[in-house]
């Protein structure tokens, strides 16, 4: 999922100082970013993973984005205090330290194979993301000149999405992947050891993970970074804002946010479900022959995660294409799944400076309903790809439905922020819907009903339900 990056305007005030770089500040925020969406997706091939490991069902494995997403909604409001607490600056040290324990957590969870205590490590991985994602969006829109801050936020946004395209692809080298010697030595174990080195795949990736966020911090305890003194408020459209306000005591007291609020639940939710369950949804297709087309891309795709590998001293494997769909070449498609989203940004976010922007979220999402309930008609290979091409239709989705959502809201419009926010929870409702549906429901083609129907609704926020009132 992109990381929900939005600019004030004006740009929040800084302490008065000379003029300086905020070349080094910028380049540590736009890591932060990229960590976002690289931990954020690397749960799409930890969710499969770990039902084969822990022995899941569907509904069971989607915990994975239940723990990690619920985080959001349960920190949002904690998050706020605790930065009035220590500061912008240490509010990012405190939660690149708190991810840092969360990822050691992975190391006993792995140990005994116990799902939760891989849940509590998601958790709170989770719920120091958001920590992170409070702070660092304010210095994003302040690190460098006003006019300039919306650049800023398209720089950082690119950064997400780059990381949450490769993470899929790394996480299906470590966990689908392995090297030559250790996939033949772990198909002489019997099942039960088996599974328990299997298990242990996980350790490496996220104790590496650690490492590197306890060195970030230690790397953010010493920048000098600009005291946000206060958010000015936006004063666009003011007159209509105050006009369109009156009588209303609550941001929920706006019928069109109130509707963004389940807009933004929905958009969230269908983007993780999609990328959580398309591995699963492979499996269940029965491929047992690749195009020639998908073989080509794997191939391609593996020899650069196989070059990584090398570096770390391994002997690689090669994906074997030729026995059709595995959870290796599912790895694959949620990185291509990411991949659209990332396309779509780099290309759609300028043009909607030049068409109506709300007429694109129509169009985006007539054809996400169109792909998806293609999907489902469609027969083997032709039903991933018809999901992989909605990651490039959710990736104008959030940038459009949140000004929407905020517009007119006057002295509301921080509250009716938060709420948007706060509503990033549905990345932890619908694919546990998704895999209720799949476990108990009538199977994974029938999950994937709950999408078209999720995207139906942002079609009908998109033609009626965004207009002020």
């Amino acid at each position: 999922m992109a990381a929900p990056t939005t600019s004030s305007s004006p740009a929040s005030a800084v302490a008065a100082g000379p003029a300086r770089s905020y070349a080094l500040p910028m380049a540590a925020m736009t890591s932060l970013f990229f960590l976002f969406g690289a931990v954020t997706n690397f749960n799409d091939v930890l969710m499969p993973y770990l039902k084969d490991v822990c022995k899941l069902t569907d509904l069971q494995s989607s915990g994975v984005q239940f723990a990690f997403f619920g985080a959001y909604f349960l920190m949002s409001l904690p998050a706020g205090y605790l930065l009035k607490r220590l500061g912008y600056q240490r509010g990012i040290v405190v939660g690149l330290l708190v991810m840092a324990a969360g990822a050691l957590l992975f190391v006993p969870a792995a140990n005994t194979r116990t799902f939760g205590m891989f849940l509590l490590g998601l958790s709170v991985l989770g719920a120091g993301v958001t920590l992170l994602q409070v702070a660092a969006n304010p210095y994003v829109s302040v690190l460098g000149p006003a006019n300039r801050a919306a650049s800023r936020v398209s720089i950082v946004g690119v950064a997400n999405n780059i990381g949450g395209t490769l993470s899929p692809l790394l996480g299906g080298m470590i966990l689908f992947g392995g090297s030559l010697a250790l996939k033949a030595r772990l198909a002489s174990l019997p099942d039960a050891q088996r599974l328990a080195e299997e298990a242990s795949l996980v350790k490496t990736p996220y104790v590496g993970l650690a490492i590197f966020l306890a060195v970030l911090a230690g790397v953010f305890s010493l920048l000098r970074l600009p005291e946000i003194e206060g958010m000015q408020a936006d004063d666009e459209d003011n007159a209509e804002a105050l006009a369109s306000s009156r009588g209303r005591l609550s941001a929920l007291d706006f019928p069109h946010l109130r509707l963004g609020v389940l807009a933004i639940f929905l958009y969230v939710g269908v983007e993780v479900g999609l990328g959580s369950f398309l591995i699963r949804y492979g499996e269940a297709q029965g491929i047992a022959q690749l195009s020639g087309f998908t073989q080509a891309l794997v191939r391609g795709l593996n020899v650069a995660t196989n070059a990584i590998a090398i570096l770390f001293g391994q002997l690689p494997a090669p994906i074997d294409t030729s026995a059709g769909f595995t959870k290796a070449v599912g790895a694959v498609l949620v990185a291509s799944y990411w991949f659209g989203s990332l396309v779509g940004r780099v290309v759609g976010i300028p043009l909607l400076a030049r068409v109506n922007d709300r007429k694109a979220l129509v169009a985006v999402c007539a054809a996400a309903v169109v792909f998806v309930l293609a999907s489902i008609a469609s027969p083997g290979e032709a039903a991933l790809w018809f999901v992989v091409l909605c990651g490039l239709m959710n990736s104008i989705m959030w940038p459009v439905i949140f000004p929407l959502a905020i517009k007119g809201l006057g002295p509301f419009t921080k509250q009716g922020s938060s709420y948007l926010i706060m509503a990033i929870v549905g990345g932890a409702i619908v694919p546990l819907l998704m895999g209720s549906v799949a476990t108990y429901g009538g199977g994974l083609r029938a999950a994937f009903v709950l999408p078209a129907l999720c995207y139906a609704y942002l079609l009908y926020y998109a033609l009626r339900g965004y207009r002020v009132r």
